[in-house]
């Protein structure tokens, strides 16, 4: 049997309510990304970034996950060894609708890191406020989220993955961030979902769907399934 690779970006979670970045009226609308978001930012002022991440994990824990992750996590536990799930997004909303085995390219919201000893622990959805490391009892921590200007160290895991890959199906993400166009070409067939149409991005995919996650997913699933089954 061959292989299925989902990439999903912020388009996922949209429909369960969670700002994206890059949206109308999205995060970006108000604050300066290399403010909250930056390797250099945070250098200078840690606290504004902490803040700003305890604040995204209050949002985190008022939503929950909508139909696309749920169907998602039934695929992957159909098709086990043959479905990877890769994502974008540092929310957990995949693995609250059950889906195991989710590489998160950019980190996870809901784990802090400690800076002395390099434990990653979840604080689930409080504030980084009065925590201490669990392993050294260490307060220098920080979270567990790749910044602009830092190295993205599960891009390898992508990469290596894709050389296994046959479909490629792309949920909610622009192409912005990561050359999805690219990695459509690398694989056999390839299925782009996105709210908007992008015609430059959609010479790149064999079938796409322009409209919400939510709303694409059942159709998604189907040509996963039938793929998988004439392989």
């Amino acid at each position: 049997m061959k292989n299925v690779m989902i990439l999903s970006g912020a388009g996922l979670s949209a429909p369960s309510g969670l700002k994206t970045f890059r949206d109308h009226d999205g995060l970006w609308d108000n604050h300066n990304v290399m403010e909250v978001c930056s390797a250099t930012a945070f250098r200078k002022n840690p606290q504004k970034i902490f803040d700003f991440y305890d604040t995204r994990r209050a949002e985190l824990a008022k939503v929950k996950p909508n139909h696309a992750h749920e169907m998602i996590a039934k695929l992957k536990e159909k098709y086990t060894k043959n479905l990877f799930i890769i994502t974008q997004n540092v929310d957990d909303l995949l693995e609250r609708a059950g889906c195991a085995e989710v590489t998160h390219l950019h980190g996870f919201l809901p784990e802090l890191v400690c800076m002395d000893c390099g434990s990653i622990f979840d604080i689930g959805y409080e504030s980084q406020r009065g925590k201490i490391c669990p392993k050294c009892k260490s307060l220098n921590l920080r979270h567990n989220i790749v910044m602009f200007e830092e190295q993205a160290p599960m891009y390898s895991v992508l990469y290596e993955l894709l050389k296994q890959t046959s479909l490629f199906v792309c949920i909610g993400t622009s192409g912005a961030v990561l050359p999805v166009g690219h990695y459509a070409r690398m694989c056999e067939k390839s299925i782009l979902n996105n709210l908007e149409k992008d015609e430059k991005l959609e010479a790149y995919f064999d079938k796409c769907y322009y409209q919400s996650a939510e709303l694409a997913i059942d159709q998604i699933a189907k040509d996963i399934e039938d793929f998988l089954r004439a392989a």
